[in-house]
């Protein structure tokens, strides 16, 4: 297709994103003909419901909600896709691929279950596959990775990937108010779903760091890999203790090179609170990337929401439509094909940890549990025990902040099933890493 000739798209999916790139599309009209030379023509539609209203004029462009429509257009070079889930977005991406449509999608889930499979058939039928807006939503890290940064390796990943669970931390901390309530404010403002746990287990910010640790390192990454841990534990205590001691308790994101093996985690994480990670609040995401020419570099923004995913894929629009987006996928067939870095056992993974117990307020349970630690080599930094009230029967509960020095992740689950044998032990058990 030349380069100078008009572009026409489809877009399959006109919700709360598609509604989005739709004013884009409509307002940067005349500016994106003069990034690319060419005049970007949206040729149709498709939706699940074609009654529904829509918070977006599309005048005359024809509405189906039969994706053969543009399968079957021979007109339509390229398909936008921004519909959620699995299914049926694997049917239809694969069927657009066959039809000979390069396809621009903000779809996670699909790309890390099924990237893989998709990929090499697109990189077989010389179709182009685009996916800025899968990861960070508006913050441009694909492109970063796959076209400013590889004169690099790159050495380390650290990134906060989902803005649900940092609102959450923020806004408890922030308000000194509980999980829950925080929670229900979330999902009222949009920024959790009616069912949050993907979001909040960690598994959302998992798969994308999967996808971003294959683009950078090459070695793909599945969730049973990944020592993984989310939010829904935390209370306020955790995050109170952790400020006094200069730190802000992130849902953390991390894939780094150590001894040529990779050690990827997902895991509410204490770091120091002058960090920029420790400064990114509310809904926002960044992503530190350390290369070893470069240096760390961050980018940090909106990492989700209707505009800036919808800018995200416009973007991708912009690189597909000069011809930027076909070079640098065919790179990223490249980087998929070499050699995987092996993984680091998740029992090996070493850190300094942060460990909270809600135990009976009684004689010997800090000894019962420092026994324990002791004897699994950990090394105790601090403790520190809140006031409790006096009772004369021992019915009371306190809780025990243990920071350790550093130790492994194997040690550390070992310790955690014998002392959550202990009769002293009451409800949750809080194990963090420490990012220093």
């Amino acid at each position: 297709m030349p380069q100078d000739s008009d572009l026409n798209i489809a877009l399959v999916g006109c919700g709360t994103v598609g509604t989005g790139v739709v004013r884009i599309l409509q307002s940067s009209m005349e500016s994106m003909g003069q990034r690319t030379g060419r005049t970007i023509h949206l040729r149709r539609v498709i939706v699940q419901n074609v009654g529904k209203p829509r918070n977006v004029e599309l005048g005359d462009i024809p509405v189906s909600s039969d994706i053969r429509t543009v399968i079957d257009d021979p007109d339509i070079h390229a398909a936008i896709h921004v519909v959620g889930g699995i299914s049926p977005a694997l049917k239809d991406v694969t069927r657009l691929l066959q039809a000979g449509k390069d396809v621009i999608t903000a779809n996670k889930a699909l790309l890390y279950e099924h990237g893989a499979e998709l990929f090499a058939l697109a990189g077989q039928l010389k179709r182009t596959i685009c996916f800025e807006a899968a990861i960070a939503g508006g913050i441009p890290i694909i492109s970063a990775v796959n076209t400013a940064l590889t004169a690099n390796r790159i050495v380390s990943i650290e990134a906060i990937l989902n803005g649900t669970s940092n609102f959450i931390l923020t806004r408890m901390l922030d308000r000194r108010e509980t999980y829950d309530a925080v929670l229900a404010e979330a999902q009222g403002r949009g920024y959790a779903e009616a069912d949050p746990a993907m979001d909040v287990d960690g598994t959302d910010a998992a798969q994308k760091l999967s996808i971003l640790t294959q683009l950078s390192f090459g070695t793909r990454v599945s969730l049973r890999d990944i020592v993984r841990q989310g939010i829904q534990q935390i209370e306020l205590l955790d995050l109170l203790v952790a400020a006094e001691l200069g730190y802000r308790v992130k849902l953390l994101a991390t894939s780094r090179l150590a001894n040529e093996r990779l050690e990827v985690s997902v895991q509410p994480t204490l770091v120091r609170a002058n960090r920029a990670i420790g400064m990114t609040s509310g809904a926002d995401n960044i992503v530190s990337i350390e290369g070893d020419a470069v240096g760390v570099i961050r980018l940090s923004g909106a990492g989700a929401g209707q505009m800036p995913t919808a800018s995200a894929v416009v973007a991708d629009v912009i690189d597909y439509a000069t011809g930027r987006a076909a070079i640098t996928f065919q790179s990223i067939l490249r980087v998929l094909k070499q050699k995987p870095i092996p993984l680091q056992p998740q029992e090996e993974l070493s850190r300094r940890y942060y460990l909270r117990y809600t135990v009976a307020d009684q004689p010997h349970v800090l000894a019962d549990i420092a026994d324990i630690l002791g004897r699994n080599e950990i090394s105790i930094s601090s403790v520190r025990q809140d006031e409790t009230d006096d009772v004369a029967d021992e019915s009371g509960v306190a809780r025990l902040v243990i920071m350790t020095h550093r130790t492994t992740e194997g040690r550390l689950r070992n310790a955690d099933s014998e002392i959550a044998a202990l009769s002293s032990i009451r409800g949750d058990r809080i194990r963090m890493p420490i990012a220093d």
